[in-house]
């Protein structure tokens, strides 16, 4: 059954839903990599393979063959390069489903419970707003779902109960742990110094180092990451890809809830 005619062209409804999933497709995939050098090299491959076509449709045989073994390399190319994009567009993809907030699935999960983390919080907030008075810098990540092992292992082992006063010890600027993140897991302090992937993206051209190692971590992992700055003092939070600069504490405290323990946040 055809909807309509374009001059020797038979327009089916089954070709309209195929434009329509694949611009969805593109959009995506532009939001995942916009502001990033990730989105100039797609572009490029994108126009690479535009020209592909129209040698093809022409019928430069040698050259066709030519752009076929590169777009064959590249393909394998693009999945090292966009490892960190493809891996936020599969945890988007498991964030829009509702197995993680199924109740029955829950309990085969041992996901614990918002009253049991709540407390949680308050050690975490008090050090934080501590730190910012005292221009005090920190980098502290807090586990949400996804496994933090690979970056635990970069650090220290600490694995202490949530304390304001090691908070205030561990980013001292005397101690030998205030470099790199601290990183709270499952209701404990778990390790210091640990390293953080940095963020590449060309929108905070202007943060320094503690920032982006804060905002590549909430990139590639669905943790929540508080920074402190040190010049300024000022608090900001990074979840999942965005950062959210110079908020109160209390802000804090009411986002990390939201995001941490509310399901469907």
């Amino acid at each position: 059954m055809f909807l309509f005619h374009i001059g020797f062209l038979d327009i089916e409804w089954v070709d309209v839903l195929d434009i329509i999933l694949v611009a969805f497709l593109m959009y995506q995939i532009y939001y995942l990599v916009r502001g990033s050098l990730a989105s100039r090299v797609f572009l490029g491959y994108l126009l690479i393979y535009l020209f592909y076509l129209v040698v093809r449709a022409i019928g430069l045989e040698l050259l066709t063959k030519i752009l076929e073994y590169f777009m064959g390399v590249g393909a394998v190319a693009l999945i090292v390069i966009f490892q960190q994009e493809i891996r936020r567009f599969l945890l988007f993809i498991g964030k829009s489903t509702a197995f993680a907030n199924n109740r029955l699935l829950g309990r085969f999960l041992r996901q614990p419970t918002s009253t049991d983390k709540i407390n949680e919080i308050k050690p975490i907030i008090e050090a934080v707003r501590a730190m910012a008075t005292e221009f005090t810098g920190g980098l502290l990540v807090i586990k949400k779902n996804d496994e933090l092992d690979k970056y635990l292992q970069t650090g220290e082992e600490v694995d202490s109960v949530l304390s304001k006063r090691l908070f205030l010890s561990l980013f001292n600027q005397y101690s030998p742990m205030n470099d790199g993140g601290v990183i709270v897991a499952d209701g404990r302090i778990k390790a210091a110094r640990c390293i953080l992937p940095v963020s590449d993206s060309d929108d905070f051209g202007n943060l320094g180092f503690r920032h982006r190692a804060g905002l590549g971590m909430s990139e590639v992992t669905d943790a929540a990451v508080i920074i402190v700055s040190e010049e300024t003092g000022r608090i900001s939070l990074a979840i999942e890809g965005t950062l959210l600069s110079n908020i109160p504490a209390s802000e804090i405290e009411e986002r990390l809830k939201k995001y941490l323990f509310e399901k469907g946040k």
